[in-house]
């Protein structure tokens, strides 16, 4: 199959020797790997220091996948297929879909969650959101409008990536619902995954909740591991997991031995790897809320309830293309425009997982005063 250029990164690498800070960024500032060993229990690192660098297992080793169940509250380990995050949707889309489906992908969204099914013939509805009481919200009303009996598959994205969006168990139920009374398999990348800044508001996987869902998480944006490149699906279908690890023999085959060692120990120390990141996007949130006051003419900011990124809307002539290539040119500072997620010219995403937030908005600050 021939796909369309991935929008995201093909501005990402245009960009990538003018820009000197991604404020875009939508993943926290990464670990060092010494620290991940640090953390090793005394077991873990002698499966390290002794680890043979040959083939491992289609669907992930055995340990990592038993450190995976406490996350779930329904899943088991034959349940659990480890890949890549971007090879798990694509390994999912060309299994599951067809040429001539019908599919609903949530919109704003990144780019493979709908491209893939695009590109191998699907026709899409796009669930779009509506700004209510000064908040992003996908009403669960505008999705239904969107069923139709030929519709196969609804994609989802909490907490959402760019707007920050997450609904509540409601809207969430009401979801899954529509799901299942037409039949319907939902896609749910979680991959913000635990992000909620109330911690009580975070949603359970989805296949946790629906024997037709199949669910995407991983190391990237939740831990601050995306050098790891470890995801992994989830599903009570485990006669479609078994679909996608044949498919996946045409891909990677089976995964990197030491990323999954890595991941392993990231799992079992899940709230002193994932609690800073919390506490440095309040910050950052809190920060940009400070830098928004100061520049609301410009710019309006609906604040994120979860997840690591938000989504602006620029009150410019310009567009946010030609005003995002002419910011990083001038300044080093890369956003990312609307143009990349194929959702109008007016909006720019931000991201707060990245430490150095404040000295990068005083330097837009300064552009801006100018």
């Amino acid at each position: 199959m021939k796909l369309a250029n991935f929008s995201n990164e093909r501005h990402f690498a245009k960009n990538k020797l003018a820009a000197k800070y991604i404020l875009s960024a939508s993943d926290c500032d990464g670990y060092r790997m010494s620290y991940i060993l640090s953390l090793a229990a005394t077991h873990e690192k002698e499966i390290w220091d002794n680890l043979i660098l040959g083939y491992t297992d289609a669907i992930g080793s055995e340990p990592l996948r038993n450190a995976l169940l406490p996350f779930y509250q329904t899943i088991g380990l034959d349940e659990i297929v480890v890949s890549s995050a971007d090879e798990a949707t694509f390994a999912f889309m060309n299994v599951f879909l067809n040429s001539g489906d019908h599919f609903v992908c949530m919109s704003p969204i990144y780019q493979s969650l709908y491209q893939i099914a695009k590109d191998l013939g699907c026709n899409v509805s796009y669930w779009k959101p509506e700004i209510n009481n000064e908040k992003w919200y996908y009403n669960p009303n505008d999705l239904k409008k969107l069923i139709s009996s030929k519709t196969k598959l609804i994609v989802i994205n909490f907490p959402h990536n760019p707007t920050g969006f997450c609904p509540n168990l409601e809207d969430y139920k009401a979801i899954i619902d529509i799901a299942r009374k037409n039949g319907i398999t939902i896609f749910s990348d979680e991959m913000y995954r635990f992000l909620h800044q109330n911690k009580e508001e975070n949603l359970p996987s989805a296949c946790d909740l629906y024997e037709e869902a199949i669910s995407l998480w991983g190391t990237s944006k939740t831990f601050g591991l995306a050098g790891l490149r470890l995801g992994w699906l989830t599903s009570k279908n485990t006669t479609l997991l078994k679909r996608i690890v044949s498919f996946k023999n045409y891909l990677s085959f089976c995964n990197n031995a030491p990323c999954e060692i890595l991941t392993t120990i990231a799992l079992k120390n899940f709230d002193t790897l994932v609690v800073p990141n919390l506490e440095k996007i309040k910050s950052n949130i809190a920060l940009f809320e400070t830098f928004h006051n100061k520049h609301a003419n410009v710019f309006s900011f609906i604040k994120p309830n979860c997840g690591t990124t938000a989504f602006i809307k620029l009150n410019i002539k310009e567009t946010a293309m030609d005003f995002s290539e002419k910011l990083v040119n001038e300044t080093g500072i890369l956003l990312m425009p609307s143009e990349t997620f194929d959702y109008g010219t007016s909006h720019v995403r931000i991201g707060f997982g990245r430490e150095n937030m404040k000295f990068v908005l005083d330097i837009l600050d300064n552009y801006l005063s100018k």
